[in-house]
């Protein structure tokens, strides 16, 4: 199967290097066109509809959040293209968004393009442009998260999770309607991810805070399900300050 692509990217050698290694270790995508800035991607991504974009995320004049904003009533894939930017990196990670951080990693780069094959094959029908642009509208606690599971992916709201606890290489997330999602990811995964009001309390949980019922100086916090967590002795300062 071709994976039909445009690349966009403000520096003439970047997309040159990215091309190269497209054509040598991706056949499977096509590249129809490239673009070195918003006002050129615009129309290329409307003119050539492509399954799948590799996007640049800073660029003169505008952004990628920009061109995802411009293009938003196309249905596309996206791989990002970064340098290291927490809020980046935060925002693209709460979509599942695909990423690869500059210098490009040939390695990432095909896991990535592997990523995009599943998904264009499965035919998923939710948007991660479309969750990523939402979010970047929303405080921290209002935005949406996509959880990988074996099955698929769930989108969830950030304000709905209860807590999370560490189960092996996956993470239980526990929601306020008393269903529970396991996601194929570290809790570091989260404890990076999350903000306020998630916090830290344990080396196997994270919990809502706006959800805390009680605390007892025995070293346990009561949530609103009435589930004990207990506190642990790294984390226990961190944790009262929020109430202080």
């Amino acid at each position: 199967m071709k994976i039909k692509a445009v690349i966009v990217d403000d520096e003439v050698i970047a997309r040159e290097v990215l091309r190269n290694y497209l054509n040598k270790y991706c056949p499977q995508v096509e590249i129809l066109g490239e673009a070195e800035n918003i006002k050129e991607a615009v129309p290329l991504i409307a003119e050539k509809q492509p399954q799948l974009v590799f996007l640049d995320v800073e660029m003169p004049f505008g952004n990628a959040f920009d061109v995802l904003e411009a293009t938003k009533d196309f249905s596309y894939e996206t791989i990002f293209i970064t340098a290291f930017s927490q809020y980046s990196l935060q925002a693209l990670n709460k979509s599942a968004s695909y990423y690869i951080l500059k210098p490009i990693d040939i390695q990432e780069l095909i896991l990535a393009v592997n990523k995009v094959a599943e998904s264009i094959e499965k035919k998923e029908d939710f948007n991660r442009n479309k969750i990523l642009l939402e979010n970047l509208k929303l405080k921290p606690e209002k935005q949406q998260l996509i959880l990988p599971t074996l099955q698929g992916f769930d989108v969830v709201k950030t304000e709905d999770i209860l807590r999370l606890q560490a189960d092996g290489n996956f993470t239980q997330v526990f929601l306020t309607d008393g269903s529970k999602k396991m996601v194929c990811r570290f809790l570091k995964h989260f404890d990076d991810l999350l903000e306020h009001p998630f916090v830290r309390v344990h080396r196997s949980h994270i919990i809502n805070i706006n959800f805390v019922k009680s605390y007892h100086k025995s070293g346990t916090a009561t949530l609103s399900d009435n589930t004990e967590i207990e506190i642990s002795g790294s984390f226990k300062d961190n944790f009262l300050k929020v109430f202080s």
